[in-house]
Formats: structure tokens, sequence, C-alpha cells
């Protein structure tokens, strides 16, 4: 059994069998109980795990290790032949708010597959196990001078769940979506054997596997085009006090191949910032920010006071500060946690502690915590056409009056007729979308999780957008089904008998399979 599981076995034994008066206390002081229990528990969990990491690649780096890894984990799927699979990865770690509850009901297969397995500076590619994390891989690339096409925010998102999941980022205006810089899949079939995919071999693998959430078989390995990077991104602030003038600048900057990174930030209905970043190995000395730095304000804050002077503003900020610069406050989540946790006497004495884990923020709940995520909070990113983000933006006002909401454009490309994936632009043509996120509690009077919820689906499935599924999904099977295009993969499923071995994709992640 792995060290996580014992954890999470531990810890649900623990939070099961408290008293109400203690989950009582866990809950109503969750700020205190964050900055005296949950930040020293962080800092001692991410060293632990770090050590841990260290250890393993030492032992079990190599790519004839990962061989054999893999050998192990198909001689497992070999002996659960005709039992429903999943990968015995628990909930918890998942960086989603949620957790899988039919891990309970399901073969478990354990999958260590960690590591970065080579570099090819000349092909231009990467290749990685599926559960290393983008921390880890731009920390890798980054000193080498090459970074990810695409770099998904948050440090602990890993490559397996960007490609069966969904990734997205401020490049992705260029580049689409996290599977769109995927140049191959190794691939551990229901019937145990090992599979690669490329656009040119086995191509009706490789272009149903995205978005498939490990219903056609485990991943095993990936290769992910890489470009070369520079030292700092000069990303230039536009503070917006009307929404019209938002969604103008938001569109034309999309557009602008220029540039190499786009994003906005809400910050009420007719307020926001549009970033716009270009990669370079200059700055100016009086225009550096080092945002990454632990004493540094929260980015959504600092962005804020910009859009509060009024006046667009230059900086130059190093690279990966940049990548990972919603990582710290997970976006503005540990506002909520931590209320506190952006001010100058906490980030000096005891930013450097920060984030604390997804996974140990989940495993510390009580109860009604969980109540609270379920019923007065939001999690959502919704994939829309670019022509529709002003309409857009007034549905997300009235369902849900949240801010901030993030804003990142994507382009998705003209795809392979003859192997549709899950998701494609409408009559298949190359089309700017932008993902709209929504974290945190919606200040709506008429917002209700549930219906809040499906009239937005219902709207972006009208719009022909898409939904993130790692978040809450109230759709029907056949709402589902209807937004996403079921046609390759029912015919994978079928050829490769995935649908004897593991769940549909729908059974996985609407909102009942998940707690």
């Amino acid at each position: 059994m792995s060290v996580s599981k014992y954890v999470n076995l531990a810890v649900n034994k623990v939070t099961d069998n408290l008293p109400t008066f203690v989950t009582d206390f866990l809950t109503e002081y969750r700020g205190v109980i964050a900055l005296f229990v949950l930040l020293p528990m962080s800092f001692f969990y991410q060293s632990a795990f770090y050590v841990y990491r260290t250890l393993f690649f030492i032992a079990f780096n190599s790519p004839e290790k990962h061989d054999q890894r893999v050998k192990d984990i198909q001689e497992q799927v070999k002996r659960a032949k005709g039992t429903k699979m999943c990968t015995a990865r628990p909930g918890f770690l998942a960086t989603s708010l949620k957790s899988g509850v039919y891990k309970k009901t399901m073969t478990n297969i354990k999958i260590d597959l960690y590591d970065i397995l080579s570099v090819d500076t000349a092909k231009r590619t990467v290749r990685v196990e599926p559960m290393a994390s983008m921390g880890s891989i731009s920390r890798r690339l980054i000193p080498l001078g090459w970074t990810l096409a695409i770099t998904p925010e948050l440090d602990d998102l890993t490559v397996g769940g960007l490609i069966m999941g969904f990734g997205v980022e401020t490049s992705s205006h260029k580049y689409g979506l996290f599977q769109h810089i995927c140049t191959a899949f190794e691939i551990v079939l229901a019937d145990g054997s090992l599979v690669r995919c490329t656009k040119d071999e086995n191509p009706e693998l490789f272009y149903a596997i995205p978005w498939s959430h490990g219903t056609l078989g485990f991943l095993v390995a990936a290769e992910l085009q890489i470009i070369p990077a520079k030292k700092f991104v000069e990303l230039v602030y536009y503070p917006c006090k009307t929404k019209a003038k938002a969604v103008e600048i938001f569109d034309r900057e999309s557009n602008n191949m220029d540039n190499d990174f786009v994003e906005g930030l809400m910050y009420s209905e007719e307020t926001a910032v549009i970033m716009v970043g270009r990669l370079t190995d200059n700055y100016t000395w009086s225009e550096y920010n080092a945002i990454g730095n632990s004493y540094k304000p929260w980015f959504y804050k600092h962005v804020e006071s910009i859009l509060d002077k009024g006046r667009i503003k230059r900086e130059f900020i190093p690279l990966r500060d940049y990548f990972h610069r919603h990582t710290k406050p997970i976006f503005w989540e540990m506002a909520d946690i931590i209320p506190f946790g952006n001010s100058f006497l906490f980030r000096y004495l005891l930013g450097w502690m920060l984030p604390i884990p997804v996974s140990l923020l989940k495993l510390t709940q009580t109860d009604a915590i969980k109540r609270m995520y379920t019923e007065k909070h939001v999690n959502q990113d919704m994939l829309v056409p670019m022509s529709t983000l002003s309409e857009s933006l007034k549905v997300f006002h009235e369902e849900y009056n949240l801010y901030p909401l993030w804003l990142c454009p994507m382009v998705l490309p003209k795809e392979n007729e003859k192997y549709p994936g899950l998701v494609k632009a409408p009559a298949n043509e190359t089309t700017m979308y932008v993902d709209i996120g929504a974290y945190g509690n919606p200040a709506a009077s008429t917002f209700n999780a549930v219906e809040s919820g499906r009239r937005v689906e219902h709207f972006v499935r009208k719009v022909q957008g898409f939904q993130a599924l790692y978040a809450d999904t109230y759709m029907s099977r056949e709402e589902f089904r209807d937004m996403f295009d079921h046609k390759l993969y029912d015919q994978i499923r079928k050829r490769y008998q995935a649908d004897l071995s593991f769940p549909d994709i729908y059974d996985k992640v609407n909102r009942h399979a998940r707690a």
C-alpha cells in the first residue's frame, strides 16, 4: 500500500470519529486552524514528499526501470480482467476540491509514474510519466533553456490529469489546449497490452484519449512539445473600466500571435485588467518584479492594485515566477481559508509556507465544510467561443456574481475529420475560445448550486462550448453527450474492450460520482 493511501486511511479514521464540538470548531475557525496547524503540516508534508520523490528518483529513474514499472502495471491489469478498473491514486491527491467515490467499487491499479524520462532538443519534445507535475517539469526545463509550449498554472497539476482531463494556459491562444502540444501517448489497454499512438500511428486512439478520464486505458508516458525559453516575461497590464473595453482588448490581443501570453481578470461586471506577455532575455531594472518571492503580494491582488490606479503598466517577471503566479493563493481560493494571508506581516513571516496543498485541505475537511463546497461554492471552468464572451460574462454575473473571474484565450484548431475527438470546434473550423474560470462563493441572491449550475451548462451547450470536467457536472447523460462528441470515443471503447473494463466518462465525472 502506498504512503499516500496510509495517510488517507489514517486521517479518515480520525476525522470520522471526532466529537461534534471538535468538528464544529474546525469548521468555524478554519483560518486559525490553517495558520497554526495546516501551515506547519503543509511544510512537513511537502518536505517529506520531496524527500520521498528524490529517493524514488535516485533508486528507480531510468528508461529501463520505467519499462519495468510499466510491466508491473500491465500485470496488475491482466490480473484485474473481468472487473472495472481505475487508478489507485487517492482521491485527496487530485487537484479538484472533490474526490471520486467510484474508486471504492473498482479494482485500483497502482501507477507510481512521476518522472521526466528524457529531453530531446533536436525533436523539441520531452518524454514524461503521467504523474510528472508542472512544477517539476518547469524546474527541469527552464535551466536547460526550454519550456513546455503550454505550462498550466498550478505546480501540482500533472501531465496525466491535463491530458485525460483538461489543461489550458495563457499561451493557449497560440497552441490550443494541453492535448494539442502532445505528440505521442503510451497506453496500457484493458487486456494489458502496451500501445504507442501518434497522429500517424494508431491515430484513432491518439485522438480519442484527450478528455477521456482514464476510460480507454492507463496512460504510462507522453511526449510533449517544447519551445525555447527566455529569462523573463515582459508583461503589460491594461486596466479597463468598462466590460466593452475589456472584451475589445482581450479579443484583439488574443488574436495577435506576436503575443506569447494573454490573460484577463474581471474584478466586477464592468472592470477588468487584461495582461499581455512576451518572452524576452532583457529587462529594465526599475520594472523588474520577482512576483514568485514569498513576501510579494498575491498576484491577483497586485493586478487589482493596477486596476485601482487606472494606468497601463509594464513589468519584467522571471519566467518561472510568471508560469506559477497564481500558485501561492491557488488563484484566490486561499483568501477564504486564510483571510489575512495577503497581509504584509503574514507574507513576510509565513508566506514561504504557501501554498497549502489542495490534497491537505481536502484531508482536513469536516462534513460541514464539504457541504459548504457543494452548496455554496463554485469551482468551474467553462470554455465558450470568443464571439460570445460579452454575453457569457453577463450569464456568469447573473448566475454567480462572483469575482474575480479568470479569462484565458484558447484556440480550438481544425481536427482530423476522420477521427473527431470529444472536444472540437463548431463546423470543425479553427475557432478562438475563452476559458471563463469561476472560483469562490457566489454573491448572486438567486444562487443555487444545482439550478444555477444547470442554467450555466445549458447556456454553454447553446453556444457550442464545453465544461471542464474536474468540476461539478449537473448535466444528464443525454445533455453530456450533446456537449461532447462521443462518436470516436464509443467506437474505441468497443474496439479495445474498454467498455468491459472501465466506466464511461459520465460515470466518473457527474456530481453523484464525486464527494
